[in-house]
């Protein structure tokens, strides 16, 4: 069942030209934020410290923030973890104090204002950790990437891998773009929003390709130009985009409105990622498959075979 039915195809191949226009600029855009601002890594890819704290009562997180700006720790992440009597700290390196003694200053700040906090556990993340981590988030970035592009030419063909590829990093790009131009934190948490976003772009491209290879199996659409085909895929698949996009960005923007500072830049790029997915996959994917020269003939190894019928 459909409940956003078209019936008319729409034609989004009539304007793959001004698509692509628009999304050079803010790839340009998106890069040139990177290189000039550049990404503000956490304490993940930094190095720092990291402090649990357990309260014997409920604390207010803006509270303990006042404390930490008023020993000059302003840059310091607060944050409650697990219930409302406990909080996890996060103190960035300091290059004036020992782990030992920033410890120490900070325990000391909090114990002036309520002597029965209980120190859980205090850990540290060198800044040698930090760029490990953050030359293995590349490494996970690049094998997700090849990972795709091996999985579509595989199940369609190589123009289909290409064309998805681009349309994904276009979208991570863009999310990189965003949090460097307003200097949001960029942690592992935004490094699995970005890798599930990857995940989810890839999803809506399959769906939508695997509806363009049933067209050219169909006996009725052998003559027809390869942009209609498209046009006809993408419409076809109109009323699952829009149910899939917005049942997930419901639960997304909960996150967003709900979910505290730990999951607030998670939603955020997750939120980026699918509203520029749905204009990706449509916009970019299928005019790049359509430009590098895909056919019935590529596509088909020239089989006639009839396709089964979707449920779609």
């Amino acid at each position: 069942m459909e409940i956003f039915r078209v019936k008319k195809d729409i034609p989004f191949m009539k304007f793959s030209k001004l698509s692509a226009v628009f999304s050079i600029i803010i790839f340009v855009l998106s890069i040139s934020f990177l290189s000039i601002k550049g990404l503000n890594l956490g304490i993940d890819f930094t190095g720092g410290t990291i402090m649990e704290v357990s309260y014997p009562e409920v604390v207010n997180v803006q509270d303990i923030r006042e404390i930490l700006k008023s020993i000059n720790m302003e840059d310091s992440q607060v944050q409650n973890f697990g219930t409302a009597k406990d909080i996890l700290i996060r103190l960035p390196i300091n290059n004036d104090l020992s782990i030992a003694d920033l410890s120490e200053k900070v325990i000391s700040a909090l114990k002036a204002e309520n002597s029965l906090i209980d120190v859980k556990r205090v850990e540290s993340v060198g800044a040698q950790v930090g760029d490990e981590l953050f030359e293995k988030a590349a490494l996970a970035l690049l094998f997700v990437c090849l990972g795709i592009v091996a999985y579509l030419s595989l199940r369609f063909e190589w123009r289909f891998g290409l064309a998805a590829i681009i349309a994904n990093m276009h979208d991570v790009f863009i999310i990189l773009g965003f949090f460097a131009f307003f200097q949001l934190e960029f942690n592992l948490t935004v490094l699995a929003a970005v890798l599930a976003v990857l995940g989810y772009s890839v999803n809506e491209s399959v769906v939508v390709f695997d509806r363009v290879r049933e067209n050219f199996r169909r006996s009725t659409m052998r003559n027809t130009p390869v942009s209609e085909i498209m046009d006809n895929a993408i419409t076809r698949t109109m009323s699952r985009t829009i149910m899939t996009h917005l049942s997930t960005q419901t639960v997304v923007i909960s996150m967003l409105l709900f979910g505290g500072e730990i999951l607030h830049n998670f939603a955020i790029a997750l939120t980026i990622g699918i509203l520029f997915g749905i204009y990706s996959s449509i916009m970019v994917g299928c005019p790049m498959a359509m430009w590098l020269g895909t056919s019935q003939k590529n596509l088909l190894n020239n089989t006639s075979e009839e396709p089964k019928k979707h449920t779609e």
